[in-house]
């Protein structure tokens, strides 16, 4: 009775150990979240936010049984034109004061064919929140020159900026609007895995 009661524990121990998840931070020096929105019909404004922080959290090392959270700070906008920055800035855009933050909270990765994965979340941005989906690629794993495992995805998505409440815009002499309604998003995350990274510190 007792060596079986003892081998309960064991399982019970080796089954929490299994269960305890893999913690993940982005690192932004490697990183970055980028976006595209076509501007008068005719050339593409691109731009980045600088301060953005993420953390995934996984069982193993399956992407699939993953999640993310992802916050950027909306005052950290960058277009390389500082009266176009401060416009994107103001309440007819991302209103950075009163909304300091654009959050994406995962609900599901989804295998598809080879490194591809199917990434279903909720996008907050001026108080709004939508559902969107990511179409993303993982990059693998490697270990830095220090030790380190590093992860690496690439995600991108479309969304109508309407939806969350972008309305500015004006209309052409020749027809269509100034800018466009639709805005491409482009994520390249690299992850480090924060136990190991925990351990080497100690």
């Amino acid at each position: 009775m007792r060596w079986t009661m003892m081998l309960v524990l064991v399982l019970l121990v080796s089954g929490m150990a299994v269960a305890q998840p893999t913690t993940w931070k982005v690192d932004p020096a490697h990183s970055s979240i980028t976006f595209s929105v076509d501007y008068m019909v005719l050339t593409e404004v691109r731009g980045n936010f600088k301060e953005f922080s993420a953390a995934m959290t996984s069982e193993g090392d399956e992407p699939e049984k993953s999640s993310v959270n992802v916050s950027i700070k909306t005052a950290s906008v960058n277009t390389e034109n500082e009266k176009r920055d401060a416009h994107l800035r103001s309440a007819d855009f991302f209103d950075a004061g009163k909304y300091p933050e654009i959050t994406f909270v995962s609900k599901s990765f989804e295998k598809g064919d080879g490194n591809r994965y199917t990434i279903t979340g909720d996008l907050t941005m001026r108080g709004i929140t939508k559902s969107v989906v990511l179409d993303a690629t993982y990059m693998g794993q490697a270990k830095d020159p220090w030790g380190n495992t590093r992860g690496g995805f690439k995600g991108t998505t479309t969304i109508n900026r309407y939806d969350f409440g972008l309305k500015y815009n004006s209309k052409l002499e020749t027809g269509g609007v100034l800018i466009s309604e639709n805005v491409t998003v482009t994520i390249n995350a690299q992850f480090v895995k924060q136990q190991e990274q925990a351990a080497k510190t100690k």
